[in-house]
């Protein structure tokens, strides 16, 4: 059995890991993660209970360009599920609002994307995979999305990006995020991403079959979304909190904030009873992660894990793709060991 080397750079808690490695067992591959970068210390708490003695560069930025060779691993794949809140709507929004700098404006995480560019540019992966919210695509009238696909493309073939949705792809969650994918070998031209399954959801297929009544939201919070929701509706901003029936066949996006008040998708539990929030292990399935993933001690930190990750069976499909498109060239990948 052969063996792929992957970097993981703003990891989380290792959700595009996860779906790489489940990809390449399927393939008959072994797979070895040789470097993981996250500065938040309760992420990387989650991602070395699930897997320890990865080894660690907590702040991308630490590594100056000219030591990108002698500090990064040699790899075969580069994931990077670079940061989206300076791009997001919500993230533009809030930086608006304090008058701060967005998307590559912004210092501290808008420019993140120069650091990835750096280490491919550096180490000549065979490939990459990017993640990032769909309003990259538009952006600043889509000049974002355009100055990224101009520098990438100097050294990769990179199809146009694809926005993928997770009810597509089995999770009964509605989150549609932009994937981008390139190769080193630009011979390779004609990547697919994968196409949708056609399969019934119901959200209930997540749900645990008992749950404490401690998520069984108060009086006093479910009249406060009732009356915001009312507010809302009249004055034409939206409609507040959004109630999930288990039979619906998803839920609405799971965002980092839904540890707050659960407003993105409170369950129904009957007229005779308050809706109660998500689990924290609940907004794990419903991002696609495995029954034995370790959560955080902290619940606070398991919603907010769980809201930023990626949905995992998304990640698997367009792994194997990846994988698969380079074996159907010349790849490298057939003779590392």
């Amino acid at each position: 059995m052969n063996k792929i080397k992957s970097i993981d750079l703003f990891a989380g808690v290792g959700g595009l890991r996860i779906g790489l490695e489940k990809a390449l067992k399927k393939l008959g591959f072994k797979h070895d993660c040789v470097f993981y970068s996250e500065i938040d210390k309760n992420c990387r708490k989650t991602y070395e209970k699930n897997f320890p003695k990865t080894f660690l560069i907590e702040d991308i930025k630490s590594v100056r360009k000219n030591n990108i060779k002698s500090i990064i691993p040699d790899h075969n794949i580069l994931l990077a599920g670079f940061p989206c809140q300076p791009f997001s709507q919500a993230g533009v929004s809030v930086r608006n609002s304090l008058e701060r700098k967005h998307g590559f404006q912004d210092k501290d995480q808008g420019n993140l994307f120069f650091n990835i560019l750096d280490i491919l540019n550096k180490k000549r992966p065979e490939t990459f995979l990017l993640e990032n919210v769909q309003n990259l695509v538009t952006y600043n009238n889509g000049k974002v999305i355009k100055k990224i696909l101009k520098l990438l493309r100097k050294n990769y073939y990179v199809p146009d990006p694809q926005i993928l949705d997770a009810r597509d792809f089995g999770l009964a969650q509605r989150r549609r995020r932009v994937y981008i994918v390139g190769f080193l070998n630009k011979s390779l031209n004609n990547f697919v991403y994968p196409e949708r399954i056609k399969k019934e959801l119901r959200v209930k297929d997540f749900l645990e079959h008992k749950v404490d009544d401690n998520y069984t939201i108060s009086n006093k919070l479910w009249s406060g979304h009732i009356n915001r929701k009312k507010r809302n509706k009249k004055n034409g901003k939206g409609f507040g909190f959004k109630l999930t029936h288990p039979l619906d066949s998803c839920t609405n996006t799971i965002s980092s904030r839904y540890y707050k008040d659960g407003s993105e998708c409170l369950i129904s539990q009957g007229l005779n009873k308050n809706p109660r929030k998500l689990t924290p292990r609940e907004c794990f399935r419903l991002q696609g992660f495995p029954e034995n993933f370790k959560l955080s001690n902290s619940k606070v930190e398991a919603y907010k894990q769980a809201g930023n990750s990626v949905p995992v069976k998304v990640i698997e499909k367009i792994c194997i793709n990846i994988v698969e498109y380079l074996l159907s060239g010349d790849s490298r990948l057939k003779k590392i060991s």
